[in-house]
């Protein structure tokens, strides 16, 4: 292969052609290092939470191919990935997950010890992720876990303790994490049942929907509890009505099934994520 070629094969492998992962990461962590700082938080610190995003998503998305290296060719979505048609090896993809785990890292060594050490659960959540799906009946779940520690990382970059808000926060994104995979996963239900693999999809069913839709009212209530304890303002309330708006565009979307609609649905969660951090970002403002 070519240069160009090689470049092209590794932005796919790390998703960098498809961004809806990286913002769907970073929103959450916007939202908290905005509340730890109740305002614009330290100029160092989001540049390195914004590039440690990047950089951590990317990693994700190469131990996603290759613990999904023999499952990818038999999905009609991911058969044309670099590492399910070998243009990439699997040694290359762990080399260079390892490769920008390690950059992760490093960026983050002018921070706080207690950031540091948060950063441990952080990577070995995000490397052993793509491996549940073989076993629990939620991986969603566990995805949303390893989507939320940039929270309690925010709150200790930024303040130097993780309060119990913090872990709210971690709750409330996770429920979100699962609305939106739910749907993602309903993009892939007919190949996933045929291999076998374990997706919240499936886990519910004919109440799948359904399920959806209580996640994200889940989310939105323990958003506007944080909010009442944090004493949030009309902006941040008219934010999360505005989303609360956006989810039930989406439910119109899902209610079908179609794959396409889900996969339209799922991409419709960057708005919902962006509707929030306006709101969190406009009321401190204002």
């Amino acid at each position: 292969m070519t240069f160009s070629e090689r470049f092209s094969a590794y932005a796919r492998l790390t998703r960098l052609d498809k961004p809806i992962g990286i913002l769907l990461l970073l929103w959450p962590t916007l939202w908290g290092l905005w509340l730890a700082a109740d305002g614009m938080p330290d100029p160092m610190i989001l540049v390195i939470f914004v590039l440690g995003t990047i950089l951590m998503r990317s990693a994700g998305c190469a131990i996603n191919d290759f613990a999904d290296r023999k499952i990818d060719p038999h999905v009609s979505r991911t058969r044309n990935r670099p590492l399910a048609t070998g243009i990439i090896s699997s040694r290359e993809a762990l080399l260079v997950a390892a490769g920008l785990s390690l950059c992760a890292f490093l960026l983050i060594l002018p921070l706080n010890l207690l950031t540091i050490l948060l950063s441990v659960p952080a990577l070995l959540l995000a490397i052993s992720y793509p491996f549940t799906k073989r076993f629990f009946a939620m991986p969603q779940a566990y995805l949303g876990i390893a989507f939320s520690f940039g929270i309690p990382m925010a709150f200790a970059a930024q303040t130097g303790t993780v309060p119990p808000l913090a872990w709210l926060l971690v709750l409330a994104n996770l429920f979100w994490v699962i609305a939106y995979d739910t749907e993602y996963a309903l993009v892939d239900l007919a190949d996933d049942l045929k291999i076998g693999i374990k997706t919240s999809a499936i886990t519910f069913g004919r109440f799948d929907v359904a399920g959806i839709l209580l996640c994200h009212i889940t989310f939105l209530s323990i958003l506007t509890y944080a909010g009442i304890l944090l004493q949030r303002g009309i902006w941040f309330y008219g934010a999360l009505l505005v989303a609360l708006g956006l989810v039930i565009v989406q439910y119109t979307m899902i209610r079908n099934r179609e794959p396409a609609r889900c996969f339209q649905a799922f991409l419709h969660n960057n708005r919902v994520g962006a509707v929030i951090f306006a709101g969190i970002l406009l009321d401190t403002l204002i």
